[in-house]
């Protein structure tokens, strides 16, 4: 056999058929191949990856997959690099958001304490415009107490045109009461009233004179009579010029409507157990006897009046009683008098107040009663508050033995 037949495989390449060689041939030149295959794509290495890659290397997009990172690791999938970059896109985004919400919060907190804020001023404020308060920045207090109408025992609301001695003493009292209260101020419009509510109020202004708080009266339009018999133990008396006050005196009524009746043909029967029992009925005339009584009962009521001026404002007797014929004053002619001591406004007698009583710096000024809303629309429903308030004062107005006043007629 001829070595020229004979092909390095031992094979004699001219008994073998075109067919048979290139089959054998493919097969030899496809088993590189086919050991490729069977190689786990985790084992390949760099050196594989060359040898394997001979038949691919021309083409530009193989060349651009097979180039390594960075870092020497192959390249990752571009549709799922694209995906893990939104991701974190979204990932990314959301920290601000949770930022912003932490800022929101914060904000929240803040707008709830400034709302706190305005409210607790607003009801600040509030308070201390009805009356129930007055300045901030001391302890040290001067209390205001208004009267205001005409004086009476009895208990009716603060504004309707009365001042009684039950609302004017319980306020002095509870002012005297609080530890800070350093001075009273009385703001009095009055024309009077009832003795007797008068002398209820004296007393209380000597108990807080005696605790050692001093009172200032400071007049307004009117403040005679009665209303001048509370001012004249006050340590400090303010007036304007133009102020009606004085009147110092007692008067006591009475009505006498027989001839009426006996026009219309109206009789009476009384039965009586003494003599001075039906003592100022309408329905007839004073006795005698009765008119006498009545003098000696106003005269007792008048040497009290005169007592009470001459120890207020360190006068005598016999000085007070010329000044004392009932005679209505103006706050000059007052002053002339001795009967007030200067002239000057409510802000006037709280400056002397907060001197007299040993405030120092600005005092904080507490108004006791001043009149409430809902006193003021008392018996709005019916239009007419002077019928409501008539239920309160119809002992006083309507009695039946007459009115004993120190008050303006």
């Amino acid at each position: 056999m001829n070595d020229e037949n004979v092909n390095s495989e031992g094979m004699d390449s001219k008994n073998t058929s075109p067919e048979e060689a290139s089959g054998d041939d493919l097969s030899r030149s496809s088993a590189p191949n086919k050991k490729e295959t069977i190689v786990p794509e985790g084992d390949i290495s760099e050196s594989t990856v060359k040898e394997n890659s001979s038949d691919f290397d021309s083409t530009p997009e193989k060349q651009e997959s097979e180039k390594m990172d960075d870092q020497g690791l192959p390249p990752r999938d571009p549709d799922k690099k694209r995906i893990e970059n939104e991701s974190l896109s979204m990932n990314s985004g959301s920290s601000p958001s949770v930022k912003k919400k932490k800022r929101s919060g914060t904000s929240y907190i803040v707008i709830l304490l400034a709302l706190i804020a305005v409210i607790g001023l607003s009801m600040v404020a509030i308070i201390y415009g009805l009356g129930f308060g007055g300045n901030i920045g001391t302890s040290e207090k001067i209390a205001i107490i208004y009267v205001q109408g005409t004086m009476l025992t009895g208990n009716v609301p603060a504004g309707l045109g009365y001042a009684t001695s039950e609302e004017i003493s319980e306020n002095i009292h509870r002012a005297v009461a609080d530890e800070n209260v350093r001075a009273i101020v009385l703001r009095i419009n009055s024309p009077g009233g009832s003795p007797a509510a008068a002398q209820e109020i004296t007393v209380e202004i000597e108990k807080a004179q005696e605790q050692g708080i001093p009172v200032i009266v400071s007049m307004g339009d009117l403040a005679a009579s009665a209303a001048y018999y509370i001012s004249a133990p006050a340590d400090y008396i303010f007036a304007n010029p133009s102020t009606n006050t004085g009147s110092i005196g007692v008067i006591w009524t009475f009505e006498n409507k027989s001839s009426f009746n006996e026009k219309e043909g109206i009789d009476y029967y009384i039965s009586k157990s003494g003599e001075f029992k039906d003592m100022g009925g309408n329905w007839r005339g004073l006795t005698d006897e009765e008119k006498e009584y009545a003098d000696s009962v106003v005269m007792d009521s008048y040497e009290e009046f005169v007592t009470q001026v001459a120890e207020g404002r360190n006068m005598s007797r016999s000085d007070v009683k010329k000044l004392a014929d009932g005679r209505v004053y103006t706050g000059s002619r007052a002053k002339e008098l001795g009967l007030v001591d200067d002239f000057g406004n409510l802000y006037d007698a709280i400056d002397k107040a907060a001197e007299l009583g040993g405030i120092q710096g600005d005092p904080r000024v507490v108004y006791m009663n001043k009149a409430r809303l809902s006193s003021l629309l008392l018996g709005s429903d019916s239009g007419d508050s002077s019928k409501e308030t008539s239920q309160f004062v119809n002992y006083f107005e309507e009695s039946p033995y007459g009115k004993i006043l120190a008050c303006i007629g």
